[in-house]
This record gives C-alpha cells, structure tokens and sequence, in this order.
C-alpha cells in the first residue's frame, strides 16, 4: 500500500479542499523554498478563482562553529523567531547572533529575488504552503515576515504537521492552520510521501514557469 501522498503534487491538490471551505478572495499562495514550491502550485491550480503563487525563504540561524545545531530561524522580514533551549544549551543569546541574523535575512532576500517577483502581499489573502511542518521553527519565521507585509489575512496551510508543532504554533502565533494529516506517531515529513526528492533552485523556477 502506498504512503498518502504520491509526491508534492499530490500533497497539493489534497490540500486544495480545505483551503477552499476557508472563503479566500484572490488569495496568493506562498510556497516556501523549496519544497512547499510544488505544494502550493498545485494548490492553487485546484483551487482557482484567481490564485497565484509566490516563493518565500527561511534560514536556520546557526552557531558559526556549529552549522548543524538549529538555534532559530529568520525570513527576509519580520523578526527571528528562537528555540530557546537550544540557545541556553550553546550558551548564547540573540545579541551574540546578530551578525548571523543580518547575514541569513540577506541571504533570504536574495534568493526569494533570485527565484523571481512574489508579488505585494499587501492587503491580500495570504497562505504560506510547505510541504510539511515538523518543528514549526522555519515556518514560525516566514509567518512573521508575511504579516509584515500588511495582508488582509495569514494562513499556514501543509499537509502533514507534528502534533508538537502545531500546540507550539497556537502558543507563539495562533493564527489559522490547515494540515491535511497530524499524525500522533509523526515521526518525519518524508514519511507521508512515495517521492519525497530533494529539489532544487532551478526545479523551483521551473515549477513556477520562469
């Protein structure tokens, strides 16, 4: 038997019909890069009624002598979002991190330019896509850099999320969740996918058409 969703594409078009109950006006649908890119496309390919789709990026903040150890998370606007006991546990606080801070928000603007024009998504009906939550940290980020964009409304919207993830999302930020699948026993995003390929920058902008 084989796993809920085919591939991302899959993932998407499921994702269409919850998002549709929710009376979205126009709404732009952005994919954060890079797996929620497909997501979202097909998403709003299903969805209709004038959709479109953008690409939003966020970086893990790191220790510079421990690139692997995820101490927070940042999009090109908006604040850094902490996972504060990782950052008790390198001993560190936001102020030692600042430099990395600037360093990642350019990076994240850099490559949502690089992948194209997103579009304002000033007074607009927003949903930020991936193609799965298992800490919530990232996505955290690129939810704080859309609201400061000024839209109309935000909503998270995946197709599998971690129980933990989401209790965390409804404490930090509150705002709408859609997931297709909260698996008690979630262990990875992968999991719920046949296809889970790692993509690149150039399947990105071909999935966009640019």
């Amino acid at each position: 038997m084989g796993r809920p969703f085919a591939d991302r594409a899959d993932a998407g078009r499921a994702l269409a019909a919850p998002l549709a109950e929710l009376g979205l006006r126009r709404p732009l649908l952005v994919g954060l890069a890079r797996g929620g890119v497909p997501v979202a496309a097909t998403a709003a390919a299903a969805l209709g009624g004038g959709a479109e789709v953008g690409v939003g990026v966020a970086r893990k903040i790191t220790a510079p002598d421990r690139p692997e150890a995820g101490l927070g998370a940042v999009a090109s606007g908006g604040e850094p979002v902490w996972f504060d006991l990782a950052l008790d546990h390198a001993g560190l606080t936001p102020d030692d991190l600042a430099d990395v801070v600037a360093a990642e928000r350019a990076e994240a603007a850099r490559r949502e330019e690089a992948y194209g024009p997103r579009g304002s998504v000033a007074g607009r009906d927003v949903v930020l896509v991936d193609d799965g939550v298992a800490t919530g940290m990232t996505v955290r980020a690129a939810l704080g850099g859309l609201e400061a964009g000024g839209p109309a409304r935000v909503v998270l919207a995946v197709p599998v999320a971690a129980p933990s993830a989401l209790e965390r999302l409804a404490a930090d930020w509150g705002g709408r969740v859609v997931a297709v699948l909260v698996p008690p026993d979630f262990r990875a995003v992968g999991d719920v996918y046949d296809d889970f390929a790692q993509l690149t920058d150039d399947d990105v902008r071909r999935v966009l058409g640019r």
